[in-house]
């Protein structure tokens, strides 16, 4: 039976001294508003240029509209404490923003596979290209990406919030993240603990060892690709999606697969900061600096709206 005696959950945050708060909040404010506009550009870029209307953007237009919904998770609640002598949060609004985040982070996981999965078919198999990746299989890669990560999350959610909960409420973070409340819990969490780190490694390695087979296919054929010229262009559509990649799982590995250590616990916060803050407002500027049609889409655009 739960035996839940607490309604709202206090968050540590990164300080208790109100000037690095409010420097913080200086900091982080731009850095949300730029993230969410890059991003709302991006999707609109590619939803009113009809030559961006291809499988490859139609994925990078879903990922765009993640990453404005991942940020928006954590990073509004953030400022407010920030600013706010109240740092609480409800227990039901806390279910509610931990629901949301691993499952926006769970399905970003599999859209990157999905993403490896259409630049593997492009290179590896191009003459049947438009028949294999085709409108309706972009849909359901995109769509089976949402639908795992909301499953995945609800049994995750309900797991951590179905335990007692009976103080202390602080909790050693700035949102509502499954380890620090795991913590918090009065019964020995161990077996949920051993659990989230089963469940972790399987929803971070499974779709990453598609990744990693779709780019070993990949770079094994670029190597037979005679033209340097051609050997560029097939590297030039797969860096900026590898580097996303390679950001997130790498995060994504330490804060959730590694096991912790003295040290690692204190460096969560950061991770965090990392995965759930930068690493959004890094992907606009990945897939846009190093992409010319994108780039050329934006500047057409901007052309458009002057008129």
């Amino acid at each position: 039976m739960n035996q839940t005696s607490v309604k709202e959950f206090v968050f540590l945050g990164f300080s208790s001294d109100p000037k690095i708060q409010q420097l913080l909040f200086a900091l982080f404010l731009p850095i949300y508003l730029g993230t969410v506009l890059g991003n709302i550009l991006i999707s609109l870029v590619i939803t009113v240029d009809h030559a961006l209307h291809t499988p490859m953007y139609f994925f990078l237009r879903n990922l765009s509209l993640l990453e404005i919904c991942y940020i928006t998770v954590t990073v509004p609640k953030m400022l407010w404490t920030l600013l706010s002598s109240t740092k609480r949060i409800y227990f039901f609004s806390c279910g509610v923003q931990m629901y949301s985040f691993v499952t926006l982070g769970t399905s970003e996981c599999f859209l990157l596979a999905a993403m490896a999965f259409d630049r593997y078919v492009a290179i590896c198999d191009p003459l049947h290209y438009t028949t294999v990746i085709t409108k309706r299989v972009c849909t359901q890669l995109s769509a089976g990406a949402v639908v795992v990560g909301g499953v995945y999350s609800l049994g995750q959610t309900t797991v951590t919030f179905t335990l007692p909960y009976c103080g202390p409420n602080t909790i050693n973070h700035f949102f509502c993240d499954v380890l620090p409340l795991l913590k918090l819990a009065c019964t020995d969490t161990r077996g949920n603990m051993i659990a989230t780190y089963a469940a972790g490694v399987l929803i971070v390695i499974a779709p990453f060892l598609l990744i990693a087979t779709s780019y070993l296919k990949i770079l094994s054929a670029i190597l037979r690709i005679h033209s340097a010229t051609g050997r560029h262009k097939a590297f030039s559509t797969c860096g900026s999606h590898l580097l996303s990649v390679t950001l997130f799982y790498g995060t994504g590995t330490f804060a959730y697969v590694l096991p912790k250590s003295g040290c690692w616990l204190q460096s969560d916060k950061l991770l965090a900061l990392f995965y759930a803050v930068m690493l959004p407002m890094l992907n606009p500027m990945i897939y846009s600096l190093r992409n010319k049609e994108v780039k050329g889409a934006v500047r057409k655009l901007l052309i458009k709206s002057k008129y």
